[in-house]
């Protein structure tokens, strides 16, 4: 299922937690009707899918995806298949709103991390579509790369992420040092998390991944899908 599986073995066991409650989202809040002389027209209201998608990258943003139960993985799939298949509609045409598009490319990688036949190829065309359009959008380079990352093509990925953080997305530095220790280079890996660290200083647990890096102990595992 996935090409490689990246895994931080620290000495001491951090330990576990459930997620928490996935929400309730319905498909018809996500369509806003506006009458005009020539009839209703459909849009898609943003706020409400980033609410849907900010829940969902909370579960499903990592693989294994972790949610508090069963019932709540099974609804976050259906989620993903109505919502996904709605954003197909409104992004088919030849010039989509680019702003769609990039949570579109998110919502279909989430679904990839949710194991839905065909998430990945969709995640991929809404990317390369939104980047042939506009290469320097600074969330998809990121989330794209954060993708091809995840799908197990680091050395793909280290190009948009590059891009993203010299665009300004801080949590580029990230991702790109979690993609460096999928390629073995610990040296790299730990640059950029320093990079990341001195971006966001209050975070804690980059202190314990940079401590395990510098003191050995952290180690790499590459399993195959």
């Amino acid at each position: 299922m996935r090409s490689f599986l990246l895994s931080m073995l620290f000495g001491l066991l951090t330990g576990t937690s459930n997620a928490q409650p996935y929400g309730h989202y319905d498909p018809v809040q996500l369509l806003k009707i506006t009458e005009t002389p020539s009839g209703k027209r459909y849009s898609i209201k943003g706020e409400y899918l980033d609410q849907m998608l900010n829940d969902l990258s909370a579960h499903a943003k990592n693989y294994p995806p972790k949610f508090d139960t069963p019932e709540d993985q099974k609804r976050a799939i259906q989620d993903v298949k109505t919502f996904s298949g709605m954003l197909d509609i409104v992004t088919s045409g030849p010039t989509p709103n680019q702003e769609l598009l990039v949570r579109a490319g998110q919502l279909n990688s989430l679904g990839h991390n949710l194991d839905i036949e065909g998430a990945a190829a969709k995640a991929n065309a809404n990317f390369q579509k939104l980047l042939a359009a506009s290469p320097a959008d600074p969330r998809g380079n990121y989330l794209y790369g954060s993708f091809l990352a995840g799908i197990g093509k680091p050395k793909e990925a280290l190009t948009f992420l590059d891009k993203a953080l010299a665009l300004g997305v801080a949590d580029s530095a990230y991702a790109l040092g979690m993609t460096h220790l999928a390629l073995g280079d610990k040296t790299q890996a730990l640059k950029n998390f320093e990079n990341y660290q001195l971006r966001n200083p209050n975070d804690p647990s980059i202190n314990q991944l940079i401590d395990a890096i510098r003191n050995g102990k952290l180690e790499l595992k590459a399993t195959p899908s």
